[in-house]
């Protein structure tokens, strides 16, 4: 018996790959542990989109590579983009790593393990369109799980090396999403966070139209299914049927994930986005029009190849008017392999930093007084976390895990962490509420 223990680096969408492979081990000869001084192997299921997650995954190896020269693991295997995009690099470089699991090939898990363990050096990266492996059963399952509708992606954006990592967009079918989503709530599960590289294009590859809210409605028949999340809605493929199901259907908590990355249709049309400033904003006026309490979350690029003081005025403009309820902002990161990185006019560091600055100052104006506005106002709070007797941290549906703000509840009966309770908000913080248990 081998302990093997994951590092999980990145998106959530990685979540998802880990918890796999951990349900995929055979049990008989690989037992999951929570610790990396446990582990006999140490998988590090990397990221590679931007240099920032480049280099949180070479740090993790290159610490993972210690316990391994210490004596206290036998292997270090890598998963995951980084180890997709740059595998014989990896291991010239860090001649300590065993082998790597390319993204379209976890279901060779076992395999993958025993070979590593007999002394062979692999590296496994084909199979980059691979079917969804369908019917895996959690063995833990929490409150919130992530379910993964799609793979890859069809968009091409001129920035973006994940179509090449991932793979085309593969949609799974409404009723194996629904069978694992009816499995975790079984077991539990109270939030189901719906998540793919773009979840707004669901289905077109499977059904011949934009099938989001089709599988919406279906899930929503789940008796115990509290709330659905969707995270990645990009605005190109948001539909008239998808805006009226966030509004008539009440376990769609109203909440729109929407990278939307710039405004300017000068932008947008290098970045090789399916979408124009016309039709955004057309969709978020719609939005707001049919469903007052929505809450919208965007992300935005500065210093892309080009943007002009004009393009980045005009994306200042359209973010002040705009209010969004939550914002990010990502600086330009030129990545090999890209159309974009063999553009003209790139930015340098100094302007991207400004520019990025210059968003978040505004943005931070605009979320205290967007939040002002819950104060004394009842919301319901999904409890996570008890920190000392009479005190918690909870989540409303404004907030997806990990990525917004959370709300500290003070309370004198003993609340149940994974309870849903009602919370009068009495104070707000910089990007979170305070309340107190009604």
């Amino acid at each position: 018996m081998n302990n093997v223990h994951i590092v999980t680096l990145g998106c959530s969408k990685n979540d998802v790959d880990s918890s796999m492979m951990y349900s995929l081990l055979d049990k008989e000869k690989y037992k999951m542990v929570n610790s990396a001084s446990q582990a006999d192997i140490l998988i590090v299921n990397t990221c590679g989109f931007i240099d920032a997650a480049k280099e949180e995954s070479i740090d993790t190896i290159l610490e993972s590579v210690e316990y391994k020269n210490e004596g206290r693991c036998k292997k270090v295997l890598l998963s995951g983009c980084l180890a997709q995009r740059y595998p014989e690099e990896l291991l010239k470089e860090i001649p300590e790593i065993d082998g790597i699991i390319g993204t379209g090939n976890i279901n060779y898990i076992n395999e993958l393990l025993d070979r590593s363990l007999a002394g062979d050096l692999f590296v496994k990266t084909d199979n980059l369109n691979s079917a969804y492996i369908e019917g895996i059963k959690k063995e833990i399952v929490n409150t919130t799980e992530y379910v993964k509708i799609s793979e890859g992606c069809n968009n091409n954006c001129s920035y973006c090396i994940i179509p090449s990592l991932r793979g085309k967009n593969r949609s799974r079918k409404i009723e194996d999403i629904y069978s694992e989503v009816e499995y975790l709530v079984s077991k539990g599960a109270r939030e189901i966070i719906l998540i793919a590289q773009n979840t707004t294009d669901y289905g077109i590859d499977l059904y011949s139209k934009y099938s989001l809210a089709s599988l919406i409605k279906e899930i929503s028949k789940i008796k115990d299914l509290k709330w659905i999340r969707v995270l990645y809605l990009y605005p190109d493929h948001f539909t008239d049927e998808l805006i009226e199901e966030f509004k008539v259907n009440e376990k769609l908590v109203k909440y729109v994930d929407m990278p939307l990355q710039h405004i300017s249709d000068n932008v947008l049309k290098n970045m090789n986005r399916k979408t124009s400033k016309n039709h955004i904003i057309k969709t978020l006026k719609s939005l707001r029009e049919s469903i007052p309490e929505i809450v919208i979350r965007t992300t935005f690029i500065v210093g892309f190849p080009g943007e002009s003081d004009e393009d980045f005025k005009e994306l200042i403009d359209f973010i002040k008017e705009t209010k969004f309820d939550k914002l990010g902002v990502f600086k330009y990161s030129k990545e090999y392999g890209t159309k974009a990185s063999t553009f003209e006019n790139q930015i340098s560091d100094e302007v991207k930093q400004s520019r990025n600055d210059e968003i978040m100052k505004i943005q931070s104006d605009i979320s205290s007084k967007i939040l002002s506005k819950n104060l004394n106002k009842t919301l319901e709070v999904l409890i996570e976390e008890k920190i000392d007797e009479n005190n918690y941290i909870g989540r409303t549906y404004m907030d997806a895990p990990e990525i917004d703000g959370v709300t500290y509840i003070e309370s004198n009966k003993n609340l149940e962490v994974n309870d849903f309770v009602n919370v009068k908000i009495i104070d707000t913080l910089d990007y979170d509420l305070v309340g107190e248990v009604i």
